[in-house]
């Protein structure tokens, strides 16, 4: 399994509600790629979305993206952490 940290952009004015329900659309069929979702933030202001993932591939997350609705726009392996 690696770590990935996605990109979404353009959800300008994003909420803490939508925040969470697309986190919960993704946790909903995650198992379905081998894909489990850490965690997201979001700064509304810019329209910019990040997530955290763990998951056989950058494919896998994109694919739940896709199906919940929410294109990764990057997703960066993240093979270095402290």
């Amino acid at each position: 399994m690696n770590t990935y940290m996605d990109v979404h952009r353009g959800m300008e004015g994003i909420t803490a509600a939508q925040l969470k329900e697309a986190h919960e659309a993704d946790t909903a069929i995650e198992h379905e790629e081998g894909v489990h979702f850490e965690h997201a933030w979001a700064d509304p202001e810019s329209g910019t979305v990040y997530c955290l993932s763990t998951a056989p591939s950058a494919g896998a997350v994109q694919r739940v993206h896709e199906r919940a609705g929410h294109v990764a726009d990057e997703i960066h392996t993240v093979s270095l952490s402290v």
